[in-house]
Order: C-alpha cells, then structure tokens, then sequence
C-alpha cells in the first residue's frame, strides 16, 4: 500500500512540477537560472520516498565563476538527490531523447539544459565547441555525467573525456559532485530508506593539463571521485548503523 500512495503522490508532484515549470519558463526560456530552481523542486521529493538528503559543501568557499560539476550517475533516484546540488548558472548536459519524454522533456529543454545526439559522434564532438562557446559567451557552468549512462550498482563506471574536452578548452576548472550510494538502498514499500550524501569537492585546476592530458585530467578526476565515494559510504553504513 505504501509503494502505491508513493507512486501516486511522487507521480502527481511530478506532473505538476513540469506543467508548471514549463509554463513559468515560457515567460523566459531557455534562462539557464531555471535550472537550479526545479533541480531543487524535484529534491524536495525526497523525503516522500523515505530519504534523508544530507549537502555538504567545502569548508573553503569556490572561487565564483563558470566550471565543469562532474557527477557520478547512478539511476533515476538522481533526480530527487544529486539534483538538490544544482548550483545557480548550471546547465547540464543530456542525450537528445530527453525531450521525447511527455512534460519532463519540455521542462528539460526550456529550462536551458543542452541536448546531445550521442549516436551520432561528429555531432557529439560539435556539441563540445558549443559547450565552450556557452560557457565563455554566457559566463555559465555545465553539469555533466562523465560516465555516461547510469552506473545502477556497478560502481563508479570509466569516464568519458567530453567534460575534460570542455573544461580545457574553456579553461576552467572540474569540480566533482559526490552521491553516496543508492543502488538497491531504496524501497518504495519501506517507510525509511536511509540518508544518502551529496558532497561538493573542492575544484580541481585544469591549468596545467593540455589537450593530450585528456585522459590524464579523467583519471585523476576518477581517482579523487572514487576516494571521496568510498569514504561518503563507509560513514552513511556507520550512521546508519547506530541509528542516527
């Protein structure tokens, strides 16, 4: 009975989300601050499907300015989760199929969000240069997940240089989004399904990287992810434990 009222209530806020949104962005779309604004409407379902969402940012404030925010991508929970961490100025970056979605792919595309044609390489690599001249024409910053495709239990997947194509070619710097693990935590008949962290990494300078060092800014990008993702699951396994 639970899953059916959840199902129901996170449907029905959904729907009114992206038919209101869709209409509030007409009067200015494709605004890039849209963004932020419903990533953060849609967070604040988490708690209908039992989950405590806990943000954490650097002890040491960002510098302002555009950048890449790299994330890892686990399943469709994302959207109620790591969405909570869409900072102001923030587009993502999504496959083109997004739009075909009754309501979410209007608001998607409306909100500002860029589409891209990932069969179609040549056009993939096109939509890199427009990134860039995004980023230097609309002083705005990109949200990607370099994986890819969802992860759904696998771990953090290998990444794609795309976001560190963009990061070096619009010099600036990567900044890695942490979700502690979701994968087979959450079920939609349980009253509680837990606390999951979503961490703000310090940005990681992409000054000294060339274009051959592509792979090299990824791996160490990973590297940093991976670290930081084990650590953010350890601690939600012991809080958990003791009840807290």
């Amino acid at each position: 009975m639970l899953a059916i009222i959840r199902t129901i209530l996170v449907v029905i806020c959904s729907l009114l989300i992206c038919v209101f949104g869709s209409i509030y962005c007409l009067f200015s779309p494709r605004n890039p601050r849209h963004v932020a604004t419903f990533g953060r409407w849609f967070g604040r379902m988490a708690p209908l499907l039992g989950l405590k969402v806990e943000l954490r940012y650097p002890e040491k404030p960002a510098p302002q300015g555009s950048c890449i925010y790299i994330a890892n991508h686990q399943n469709n929970y994302d959207m109620v989760t790591a969405a909570n961490m869409v900072q102001p100025g923030t587009v993502t970056v999504g496959k083109k199929s997004l739009l075909w979605i009754p309501f979410f792919g209007q608001l998607y595309w409306l909100t500002g969000n860029l589409l891209i044609d990932r069969d179609n390489r040549s056009k993939a690599h096109g939509t890199i240069t427009q990134i860039v001249k995004q980023i230097k024409r609309k002083k705005i910053s990109i949200w990607m997940f370099p994986e890819g495709t969802r992860s759904r239990g696998r771990g953090l997947m290998p990444f794609k240089t795309g976001a560190f194509h963009a990061a070096i070619a619009a010099g600036v710097p990567v900044v890695p989004i942490c979700v502690s693990n979701t994968s087979n935590k959450i079920n939609i008949n349980r009253w509680s399904n837990g606390l999951v962290i979503v961490e703000l990494l310090p940005p990681i300078d992409t000054s000294g990287y060339g274009r051959d060092q592509v792979r090299e800014l990824a791996e160490h990008c990973r590297e940093v992810m991976a670290h930081r993702l084990a650590e953010l699951d350890g601690e939600v396994a012991t809080r958990e434990a003791a009840g807290r």
